[in-house]
């Protein structure tokens, strides 16, 4: 850490020390977290943060942009390489912003949004009813999974039949398997609606050829830049061959939602940070990255299986997996808590037809990318697997009470027992002893 923000914010200088060091010391689970490249992080704190740049490259509305113009287009024509489309809008602050920039774009208000329920593994911005924009702007037709987790194509075809959405979104938060992009593009063309691919999740997968694009089928794709991507934090909106068919002028109607219609000027810093890591993506070396971490996934979901536990879908085909907690009677809460105390950072999720309300889910949701990153392979997922059964069971007796009223004092309780627990804390040891030979990048 540089000396300046030691003498300017001594503060702030020693929390980010703490966080870094927090960051060496645990096994990083969520899916949707990653550890960003020091050449990535660089360039988000370099002085690109200085400048504003309104507008788009070469139709700014600030002068001083001849550098800035050249890494925005840079950054375009990366996306556009790396992914074989004819059109990259690399502005989008995040990914919720760029999804609602396609429906600003491409939908009336009124209009029929198809997408996954949030409890079935979906994203609040994929039609979810009342609270967001994208359910309250829009009419909200919901598929599901199946009881096992499964996405019942057959299903959804009869439901976009009978409700004719103007837009299909595909993409999940929490849902194992592959994607059969093929049928979902006959879905939408047997209904006339437009398909929006979502693979913030999988980005890197597709990249690195473990998981299959969605570039041939749909009309839209939007990813996030940092998940398996392993970038800054952003978003990228591509529109492809088969969108520009149906609408040629589709990609300047989402430059135009982005920008003024949701957002003003882009974060400089992070186009070039996007720029880097679109770069580093299209290296040999992360086509590797990405099988790993699939091989990863499937040996952890095997050994979690093989030690008692239940999985949706019973296993994985990609970098995360949902660990079913019913049989055990844990609720997510109390399973990702002890897990944190024993040095394994995950986030509580629901389930298929969970019967508990979001706030208290009955599951709890791991990937592999950041461990991957670290250079983590099989022996330490079979490890790693090992420690998460073996945390589950020390909770197992731990059951929510029924009355609301009770549950704030129990989790209360609940919690500083576990930051007591003898066993957790010895596996915070190893996972230690693991991390220290496994640096951060």
């Amino acid at each position: 850490m540089s000396n300046n923000i030691k003498k300017m914010d001594p503060a702030i200088a020693s929390l980010i020390e703490k966080e870094a060091k927090r960051q060496r010391d645990v096994l990083e689970m969520i899916p949707s977290e990653n550890y960003a490249s020091s050449a990535v992080r660089e360039a988000v704190g370099s002085i690109l943060a200085n400048k504003y740049s309104e507008g788009y490259p070469h139709k700014r509305y600030y002068q001083g942009n001849r550098y800035i113009d050249d890494i925005e287009n840079l950054a375009i024509a990366r996306a556009k390489k790396l992914f074989g489309v004819p059109h990259a809008n690399v502005q989008p602050y995040s990914g919720s912003p760029a999804n609602s920039a396609v429906y600003m774009a491409l939908l009336k208000p009124g209009d029929t949004i198809m997408g996954l329920k949030l409890s079935g593994g979906g994203h609040l911005t994929h039609g979810h009813p009342d609270v967001t924009f994208s359910g309250t702007f829009y009419r909200s037709v919901q598929y599901d999974v199946d009881e096992q987790g499964f996405i019942d194509l057959d299903y959804v075809a009869a439901l976009a039949a009978k409700t004719k959405p103007a837009i299909i979104v595909v993409g999940t938060t929490a849902y194992p398997r592959i994607f059969d992009w093929k049928k979902w593009k006959a879905i939408a063309d047997s209904v006339g609606a437009l398909l929006l691919a979502d693979i913030s999740h999988i980005a890197g997968l597709v990249v690195g050829g473990v998981h299959p694009s969605p570039i041939p089928y749909a009309d839209i794709v939007m990813f996030t830049t940092h998940k398996t991507m392993r970038g800054p934090r952003g978003a990228v909106l591509l529109v492809t061959g088969q969108g520009l068919v149906k609408d040629p002028k589709m990609g300047e109607k989402i430059d135009k939602a982005v920008f003024p219609g949701l957002q003003g000027g882009p974060h400089d810093n992070v186009t070039a940070a996007i720029a880097v890591c679109l770069h580093e993506a299209s290296q040999p070396t992360f086509k590797r990255y990405a099988k790993q971490v699939v091989d990863n996934a499937k040996v952890l979901a095997a050994t979690i299986q093989r030690q008692g536990c239940t999985l949706s879908t019973g296993g994985t085909d990609n970098h995360l997996m949902v660990v079913d907690l019913r049989p055990q009677g844990v609720i997510g809460n109390i399973a990702a808590e002890a897990l944190e105390v024993a040095g394994i950072v995950v986030n509580r999720n629901s389930v298929p037809h969970d019967p508990n309300p979001p706030f208290y889910p009955s599951g709890i949701r791991l990937g592999t990318p950041a461990i991957t990153t670290r250079g983590m392979k099989e022996k330490e997922m079979k490890q790693i697997g090992e420690w998460i059964a073996q945390v589950i069971r020390e909770v197992s007796h731990y059951c929510l009470p029924k009355a609301k009223e009770e549950r704030g004092a129990f989790l209360k309780k609940v919690r500083r027992e576990l930051h007591q627990n003898k066993q957790l804390q010895s596996i915070a040891k190893s996972v230690k002893i693991l991390t220290k030979k496994f640096p951060v990048p």
